[in-house]
């Protein structure tokens, strides 16, 4: 989520513009066309026009996944919120659906998440979706106030397609902080009662309530970074069970604005601890990050999913740049939605990101027939911007990936034994100039360690790259705006480097 000062003026059209097109909005049903603009993602998802940030109120019901979304319908740069909505079978192809959440007389619909209320605590129907989100009053913020950002709630009896707000909104007044936002709702089994985690400026607060109307905080929760990071947003929190073991630990993820993520930027961190239905608290040390690249932020994960599956979603941008990508009718994508698993290597806890399971169900073997050089060290292909690409190299010294084209666009992704360093290098991937930060934030770096073996696995679709590393124990996603697709796979240094099991697929 990001804040911006806008006048009063702009702040009262918008609000009548938004009612008057809500009926036009209605009839946005259609997927994207396969004849997409240059830079629209295939399988990942973008809205149909204008711009789009943070995933919301993520929230499996009645065999769809649901994706809320920060949405501005009438502009593709950052503007009055909404919640923009779609909705999947498989988290892969979605279907876009009417703008659930309009702004009102109490502020702009900024971020938040959805339950199911499959006991009718709340009142308003047994099965309703309810979403919990943040209220931003730009009023109160132009006459200079603190006390502008509060929580209210909103539901639908008919699977998110209409929605009602609560008469008695906000449900969570602001004590007098500039940056009391983003509410994660989750059902806390051990204790039968809701429970909502809150970013207060820099530091989370912990809230019960029995019927998602009256909350009473409980807890807080800091950690001494120093320096301190940029404000923090979009927190969750659950529990997983440890990789092979039957230990159990809760996850608490924080996103980040400023420059404080590891690459430069906005990003996205998580603490491994303990929590007692009251308190967090975590023994470690330093940060640790969902994600290496550039392009991850604000992501959440589903609330009320088959087989309790923790599946996250981020947004696929920075905002660095986010503003000025170089896409025309949309702006922004959302990243390729992960299962998070956790892992201890070597005494430490890793949260790891693994592809999700029907992600197979789109791709398709690559007939050798298709591929023309030395596979799989040096080759060309001519649908590698929509392919995944998978194998096992095992490294002497160093591993160097080229990925090209005929216009000379070129995307790096590197490996140092001796430091133990994986990189990438995106400074002539091909538009880099629309943005000086952008251009800024080419080399991106992860010290995963002295490694004899690595497992890669690219996905490519027409403005993203996203690697996972050793089974996703480390992530790279970035944006890349190349003039022409890429085609050309080389790995440069060949007598240092051995690849196996190595497997290229088409992405339907």
């Amino acid at each position: 989520m990001k804040k911006f000062e806008l006048s009063l003026i702009i702040v009262l059209l918008v609000l009548g513009c938004s009612k008057a097109t809500k009926t036009d909005k209605l009839s946005q049903s259609s997927y994207v066309n396969e004849k997409v603009e240059k830079y629209r993602s295939k399988f990942h998802f973008t809205p149909e026009a204008n711009w789009m940030n943070d995933p919301n109120g993520l929230v499996y019901s009645n065999g769809y996944y649901h994706l809320f979304y920060q949405y501005y319908p009438n502009g593709t740069v950052w503007g009055p919120m909404h919640w923009g909505h779609a909705k999947s079978k498989n988290l892969l192809k979605w279907e876009h659906m009417p703008i659930a959440l309009f702004p009102d007389e109490l502020g702009y619909i900024f971020s938040g998440s959805a339950v199911i209320d499959k006991d009718n605590t709340a009142g308003f129907g047994k099965g309703a979706m309810i979403a919990i989100f943040t209220y931003h009053d730009p009023v109160k913020e132009k006459e200079g106030k603190i006390d502008y950002q509060t929580q209210g709630i909103a539901y639908s009896l008919d699977e998110g397609v209409t929605w009602k707000k609560y008469s008695e909104n906000p449900v969570i007044d602001n004590p007098g902080i500039r940056d009391f936002r983003d509410p994660k709702v989750i059902w806390n089994e051990d204790k039968e009662i809701w429970q909502l985690i809150l970013v207060a400026k820099d530091h989370v607060q912990i809230y019960d309530s029995k019927n998602l109307k009256q909350w009473t905080k409980i807890s807080e929760f800091r950690f001494e970074d120093n320096p301190p990071l940029g404000v923090w947003e979009c927190p969750d929190l659950f529990k997983l069970k440890v990789d092979g073991t039957e230990e159990e630990k809760w996850v608490l993820i924080i996103s980040h604005g400023g420059e404080s993520a590891p690459n430069g930027g906005s990003g996205t961190r998580y603490f491994v601890g303990d929590y007692d239905g009251t308190t967090f608290t975590t023994d470690q040390k330093e940060s640790q990050w969902i994600d290496y690249g550039t392009d991850n932020y604000a992501g959440v994960t589903y609330n009320n999913t088959p087989d309790n599956k923790r599946i996250f979603i981020g947004w696929m941008s920075n905002w660095n740049y986010a503003n000025e990508t170089p896409t025309k009718k949309w702006r922004s994508a959302m990243t390729l939605p992960r299962e998070l698993k956790l892992i201890n290597k070597n005494g430490k806890y890793l949260v790891k990101s693994k592809i999700i399971e029907n992600f197979k169900t789109i791709t398709t073997e690559v007939l050798k027939e298709e591929i023309t050089g030395h596979f799989p060290y040096d080759f060309q292909y001519q649908n590698l911007q929509q392919s995944k690409i998978s194998f096992e190299a095992i490294v002497n010294d160093k591993l160097e990936v080229i990925l090209s084209n005929s216009n000379k666009d070129l995307y790096s992704i590197s490996y140092d034994k001796k430091t133990g360093v994986f990189s990438i290098d995106r400074s002539q991937s091909g538009n880099v100039n629309f943005n000086s930060n952008f251009k800024k934030s080419s080399f991106q770096k992860v010290n995963i360690g002295t490694e004899d073996q690595l497992a890669i696995d690219i996905i490519l679709d027409a403005s993203s790259i996203e690697i996972f590393i050793n089974q996703g124990q480390y992530v790279i996603t970035t944006q890349v705006f190349s003039n022409e697709n890429y085609t050309d796979f080389n790995v440069k240094n060949k007598d240092g480097i051995t690849i196996n099991n190595f497997k290229i697929k088409k992405i339907l």
